[in-house]
């Protein structure tokens, strides 16, 4: 009785402290946030490194180096965003996905359903969000972009709230870091063979009509007898490597209304018109 009496009050005791540190100031995040912050501790560390090259010549000679500081440098930043939908349940699953180490995952911002969003990787650092893709010449996109998640399973409505707080965000980084009005695209458009996201009900027209990407003019005109689609999608960015695959993320951003992987005689209207703009 006394053994029985002495668990119950250790495990009351191991509950009260999951409480106190779920309602802890520092919130359920504080674990993370301390990895984060050793972590760029790390790599200021780098930065500060001020090493010659050590380089030897094709007869195992040293040769001469030094490290002499430039007063002309500045941070890298970032040139592309690329939006996703999350393809989870919720925003606490998606923080739960981007918290742990065994994904291997992460964006620089989650927006949740009701606006709110989470900054967890800084803008001038490399999240790991884009993977293998191409766009243009662009191979490794996590280099040079920012990444934004949105909640969203893939088959539902993206919230007003959601695209409110998206299009403020996107106004900040555009004016920040001068992004160009074409190269905020999705993960459909870098990873055409892989990835589907942000999809077809995502509205890249309401982007479009903010300076975020592009969007095809009302008035359409006939493209020319000798117009090469394929030429257009590439031009545009498109990894042409897998044409089908290219055609369903050029319809998935700029028709939406069909996403097969055969064009139509509007569907290379639209293309015509939208290449000329990149």
């Amino acid at each position: 009785m006394v053994t029985a009496m002495k668990h119950c009050r250790l495990y009351l005791l191991l509950l009260s402290f999951v409480a106190f540190a779920a309602c802890s100031p520092k919130g359920p995040y504080a674990l993370t946030n301390k990895v984060y912050k050793d972590k760029t501790k790390t790599f200021t560390e780098t930065i500060k490194q001020e090493q010659p090259a050590a380089l030897t010549d094709s007869m195992g000679m040293a040769i001469p180096s030094e490290f002499v500081g430039t007063v002309n440098f500045g941070i890298r930043k970032p040139n592309y965003v690329i939006i996703h939908f999350t393809a989870q349940d919720s925003v606490q699953q998606t923080l739960k996905t981007f918290t742990v180490t065994s994904t291997q995952t992460s964006a620089h911002y989650v927006i949740a359903k009701n606006g709110k969003v989470f900054h967890m990787v800084n803008d001038y650092l490399r999240a790991n969000h884009a993977g293998l893709g191409k766009w243009g010449s662009v191979t490794d996109m996590n280099s040079c972009s920012i990444g934004i998640e949105i909640d969203n399973n893939g088959s539902e409505l993206f919230t007003n709230a959601q695209i409110n707080s998206l299009l403020t965000l996107l106004a900040q980084l555009k004016k920040a870091y001068n992004i160009p009005q074409a190269n905020f695209i999705g993960h459909q458009d870098f990873a055409p063979k892989r990835k589907p996201d942000p999809g077809p009900l995502f509205p890249w027209q309401k982007l479009a009509q903010h300076g975020f990407g592009y969007w095809s003019d009302d008035i359409l005109e006939l493209p020319p007898d000798n117009f090469d689609y394929a030429i257009a999608l590439r031009l545009i960015g498109y990894d042409t490597s897998d044409i089908n695959a290219a055609i369903v993320a050029f319809k998935r951003h700029f028709i939406q209304t069909d996403i097969s992987p055969q064009l139509t005689q509007l569907d290379l209207n639209v293309l015509y018109n939208v290449y000329q703009k990149y």
